[in-house]
């Protein structure tokens, strides 16, 4: 099974990538590319990274990307719980 997901998130590419190992694990870098890969049960992954305009937020300007997730070859229920994995590591507290 292949599915795709997509999000925008208000996050700069260096923030993105620090928190990123705590919410996939492993993964290799495609060259100096935004393209990550993995593995994910029986599957794989691909996450894209994409820079969009940035936001505004009064006087602060707020970093944007879209984050493509493709999941191939996976049991649907596995690919699901990654996505959510995924999701999960990038909550923020707010108060």
């Amino acid at each position: 099974m292949s599915f795709h997901r997509h999000f925008e998130m208000s996050i700069s590419r260096v923030e993105f990538f620090r928190l990123l190992p705590s919410a996939v694990g492993p993964f290799e870098l495609d060259g100096d590319s935004d393209t990550v890969r993995g593995a994910v049960g029986g599957g794989r992954w691909t996450i894209r990274l994409i820079a969009l305009p940035h936001g505004r937020l009064g006087r602060i300007d707020v970093p944007r990307h879209r984050v493509e997730i493709t999941v191939e070859e996976c049991a649907e229920p596995e690919g699901e719980s990654f996505v959510e994995r995924f999701r999960r590591g990038f909550l923020r507290g707010g108060g």
